[in-house]
């Protein structure tokens, strides 16, 4: 299933292909709502409060942001707010080990497509590094791809900022023209990313946390049905 949203082609020129982790890539099931709620009861949140509701649903509307970023919103100031992302990552992380993900049905299979075609390929995530780096030990792919990104190694800003997509092109040097560079997510923000970064071929996937509406209306080039279907649209069988 593939869902052109432009009368744009896409360009298999695409040099450079950065793909977004949980929802996209790694499928967690739901993972970042139960550390979420970790979270907010560490700093007196409980669930099935009012309060509660209306963080979550920020929560949910803020997928692929980073995490400290939506921290910061909600409690306001930076101490509660470094409290509530600590323990969301060790939250997150011990669901991580305790064997709550895996891959996308297929996404190994189309990294290691896209590469062997020549593109570069780049994670990247609204995680923090130790929690990248825990997810990436535990689907074994820690020599899957040469980087993996964080808000941190952009300098701070993740999605939707640009910065996680434009640093994967300073870093790999991969191509010289962001023209050239793909972009998949399964959330609004991966889609902004994309899009401010100058993506050409902007990929929504239906894995993960948004629809095809909220993609599209985010920005998306394409919605697929999952990452399996990248390295066709770009051209890579």
């Amino acid at each position: 299933m593939v869902s052109a949203l432009t009368h744009h082609t896409p360009d298999h020129g695409i040099e450079l292909v950065v793909l977004d982790m949980a929802g996209t890539t790694v499928a967690d099931g739901g993972l970042v709502e139960q550390a979420f709620d970790a979270a907010a009861r560490r700093l007196g949140v409980e669930p099935g409060s009012p309060d509660h509701a209306e963080k979550l649903a920020y929560v949910r509307a803020t997928m692929g942001e980073s995490k400290i970023s939506v921290f910061r919103h909600l409690f306001g100031d930076e101490a509660a707010a470094r409290r509530a992302n600590a323990a969301f990552e060790t939250a997150y992380g011990e669901l991580v080990d305790g064997g709550r993900i895996a891959p996308v049905p297929g996404a190994r299979e189309a990294i290691e497509a896209l590469q062997a075609a020549g593109r570069t390929v780049v994670l990247s995530t609204g995680f923090a590094r130790v929690t990248q780096d825990a997810v990436l030990a535990a689907l074994g792919w820690q020599d899957l791809v040469p980087l993996a990104l964080c808000p941190a190694d952009a300098g701070g800003r993740g999605r939707p900022y640009p910065d996680l997509v434009l640093t994967a092109l300073l870093r790999t040097r991969a191509t010289d023209s962001v023209q050239r560079v793909a972009v998949a997510g399964d959330t609004s923000y991966d889609m902004l990313c994309g899009r401010r970064a100058g993506a050409s071929v902007v990929a929504g996937v239906l894995t993960g946390a948004h629809d095809a509406a909220q993609l599209a209306s985010a920005g998306a080039t394409h919605v697929l049905g999952s990452v399996a279907e990248l390295p066709a649209l770009l051209g890579v069988v």
